[in-house]
């Protein structure tokens, strides 16, 4: 059984807030019991949790949204039993703050990095800034938050190496967390975003006009760590073949060996 909020309403409601008002709001909201595994995740990961945890015998209360904030929350004692981030970076600062035990934390899966357009639009010419340039045409690149979200960074990574980002960084439309990137393209609101490639995958109002090679960024890699006891049966969950089959449906690497 599942339980999954609307990462938008709940990040908005989570910058208002107190630690103490985030936990009031996990346990006052209807279905959700202390017993619910309460799962902190990213964004990107919304549809391949969708079906994972249909698939688990237990109830899940997953709040979805950037690493960064997620990772902030948890690091102030926000009420999680799983982080699954986009970003080992996050997940290595949640360590250091003694929210996570090395122990429990795994290395689950694997994205792509790409630059999107409306369905309609053709590739890209080129990546260099004059020819991205051209195509946003005024517009702004949809881009996740290129100091805490994780696809923001990769995105920044990217146009640093590519030698744009001097250009570039004053047309960026920097979003919340990289789903907020991907309906500004489908919605026509921008003219080019940067997502991983599942959302791509997801969202048929874009398609991808550039594939980023990996090695001009970082190695994309989302890393899930149980936070409490109650989070250990889920996080094993995670690493088995029903969820292992989820991932590889929306377009995630599993980097865990298959049982």
């Amino acid at each position: 059984m599942r339980m999954v909020y609307s990462y938008g309403r709940l990040l908005a409601r989570l910058r208002q807030m107190s630690v103490a008002g985030v936990a009031a709001l996990m346990l006052s909201t209807p279905g959700v019991q202390a017993k619910q595994t309460v799962v902190f995740a990213a964004a990107s990961l919304r549809d391949a949790l969708d079906d994972i945890t249909a698939l688990y015998p237990g109830e899940v209360a997953v709040s979805l949204g950037g690493s960064g904030l997620l990772a902030r929350q948890i690091g102030e004692g926000a009420p999680a039993d799983v982080a699954f981030l986009a970003n080992t970076d996050w997940m290595d600062w949640l360590e250091g703050q003694g929210a996570v035990d090395p122990a429990r934390r795994v290395s689950l899966v694997g994205n792509a990095l790409v630059v999107i357009a409306p369905a309609d639009s053709p590739d890209l010419d080129g990546t260099d800034a004059e020819a991205l340039l051209a195509r946003l045409d005024g517009g702004r690149m949809a881009i996740g938050q290129t100091e805490s979200v994780p696809a923001g960074m990769y995105g920044r990574a990217w146009l640093e190496a590519a030698g744009a980002w001097d250009a570039l960084m004053p047309h960026l439309a920097q979003t919340d967390n990289v789903r907020a990137a991907l309906a500004l393209v489908a919605l026509g609101e921008a003219p080019l975003g940067v997502v991983y490639a599942t959302d791509a995958a997801a969202e048929p109002a874009v398609r991808v006009v550039h594939v980023v090679p990996e090695g001009m960024h970082d190695a994309i890699i989302y890393p899930a760590a149980a936070l409490t006891e109650a989070g250990v049966p889920f996080m094993e969950f995670l690493q088995g073949p029903e969820a292992r089959a989820a991932f590889e449906t929306h377009g995630f690497v599993p980097l865990v060996p298959a049982p």
